[in-house]
């Protein structure tokens, strides 16, 4: 598909089928994340697959636990593909994805947000390529910073001068495949 398309096709899904997208997907998409641009080309970040359901939910609701609405600037994000802003219910920030990809970053590393957010941009590419529905969520540092995600990180080998940064949902969506929105006039100027 042609890059430009590619990017217009791509949608944040925040519903997902009970359905596990294969090793084979999420190792392509893992590799295109390593081939983000990175500060000084460093290489620094690290990104864990998990294609395990239960898993997935189990740190969807630790994403979530510490959610702070106040910081919000503003409150609707889709009554297609509503979020954790639009629908406080909602218990997981992970929506039910099945497989998650958690993106980490060096903690004192002046690069290391920008780093991840490259890194799962081309995840969530790579995952439209392939007929893969994802989201990219972030609250990474606060979904570890807790006895159950400390002990995670330890089983995963995370060095301890790691954070995780973001996140990126993937399955398929459930229902019907949302249009996109309308770009807001006015985003861009060219100056000459």
């Amino acid at each position: 598909m042609e890059l430009l398309k590619l990017m217009k096709r791509r949608r944040s899904i925040r519903k997902y089928q009970d359905r596990q997208i294969s090793r084979e997907d999420m190792e392509k998409i893992i590799e295109a994340g390593t081939y983000a641009p990175n500060a000084g080309g460093g290489q620094r970040s690290i990104i864990v697959g998990v294609r395990n359901a239960e898993l997935a939910e189990k740190i969807g609701r630790l994403n979530v636990a510490r959610f702070d609405r106040s910081r919000l600037s503003g409150s609707y994000v889709s009554a297609d593909q509503p979020s954790i802003i639009d629908d406080p219910t909602i218990k997981s920030g992970f929506y039910g994805a099945p497989a998650i990809c958690i993106v980490f970053a060096m903690k004192n590393f002046l690069y290391s947000i920008p780093d991840a957010f490259c890194c799962a941009e081309n995840m969530v590419l790579m995952a439209t390529e392939l007929g893969i529905s994802s989201c990219i969520v972030a609250r990474g540092e606060e979904t570890f910073d807790n006895e159950i995600g400390a002990a995670l990180l330890r089983e995963w080998n995370i060095p301890e001068n790691y954070i995780a940064r973001c996140f990126v949902l993937l399955g398929y969506c459930e229902g019907e495949y949302p249009k996109g929105k309308p770009r807001k006039a006015q985003r861009s100027k060219i100056i000459e």
